[in-house]
């Protein structure tokens, strides 16, 4: 075989591991996440006539978009995440990518992101979505995850903001009602991410950074996200009371909440790093069923 074919065999060997470590830094879960919310934002919106079609691309730009972001974020964060054992196998800080590669594809994918809601959605959803995009990988990655305890609240808009987004490419109009979604994703942040802050504290600590369980303790933490909790369950309420949603979702939403505090409330009167991950288990599942029942409630009741 000649060097050249030699060469060439290398490169189609190691596709399949760089498409594997473009896909690592892009968190996938947490972007299906985000779209599945930004879907159920469609859905509750008024029918604006527009086909599947046209919404299955809106929701693609939404998700390159917040996929570019968290390329950002691995770009910004690789220092940091050297020092976290829950991060160190991270594609760039293996060096499976350069910082370069990561941020022209970063690039690539925002960009195509921003073209087809241009295309597909309207300008004020592309605006929106470039807004939350700034806010999560410059805002929060930049500067407030290193300055200050309360970093993920203030940053956690950014993340809440795929509802608003959904509604606002089916309308093209800013309304109050999709702001209910964001509260809801608001409040359920803080808890859901001080869960895994609890766990992780000793990585925080060696990273530097600044995670209420280190600067406030872990004890302070618990009841911060009791209040938060409390405050999600009244936010819940919302969309029933305004008419968005029906009695089931009102059952569904408000055993969930309790089973949330139950499980915070045995939380802090546990000291195991093992309850901290299954509260922030637990809060996952618990946003993907309230946001499917929100899409039942609305597509089939």
């Amino acid at each position: 075989m000649s060097i050249q074919g030699e060469k060439y065999f290398t490169l189609v060997s190691e596709l399949p591991k760089s498409i594997e470590a473009y896909l690592g830094i892009c968190k996938l879960k947490v972007v299906f996440m985000l779209v599945l919310t930004a879907w159920v934002g469609i859905i509750l919106a008024p029918d604006a006539g527009r086909t599947a079609v046209t919404q299955f691309f809106s929701l693609l730009g939404i998700g390159l978009v917040s996929a570019a972001a968290a390329a950002i974020n691995h770009v910004v964060d690789q220092e940091r995440d050297q020092k976290m054992a829950r991060t160190r196998h991270r594609p760039l800080v293996q060096q499976q990518l350069t910082s370069f590669q990561a941020s022209i594809f970063a690039a690539c994918i925002g960009l195509s992101g921003v073209g087809l809601l241009l295309i597909f959605s309207n300008w004020l959803c592309a605006a929106l979505t470039v807004s939350a995009l700034f806010g999560y990988a410059v805002v929060y990655s930049v500067f407030l995850k290193h300055m200050t305890p309360q970093n993920i609240v203030i940053g956690g808009l950014a993340g809440a903001m795929p509802p608003l987004l959904g509604w606002v490419s089916e309308s093209g109009v800013m309304s109050a009602e999709p702001w209910l979604l964001v509260m809801i994703i608001f409040t359920w942040t803080p808890p859901h991410f001080w869960a895994l802050a609890i766990a992780r504290k000793k990585d925080y600590e060696r990273a530097h950074i600044p995670m209420l369980p280190v600067t406030h303790g872990v004890k302070f933490t618990k009841l911060c996200m009791l209040i938060y909790a409390a405050l999600l369950m009244l936010v819940c309420l919302l969309p029933f009371l305004i008419g968005m949603s029906s009695w089931v979702y009102l059952i569904i939403s408000s055993l969930l909440n309790v089973f949330f505090v139950q499980k915070i409330i045995y939380l802090y009167f546990e000291s195991k790093s093992e309850s901290a991950m299954q509260v922030f288990r637990f809060s996952i599942t618990y946003l993907l069923l309230l946001f499917v029942v929100l899409f039942v409630d609305k597509l089939v009741l």
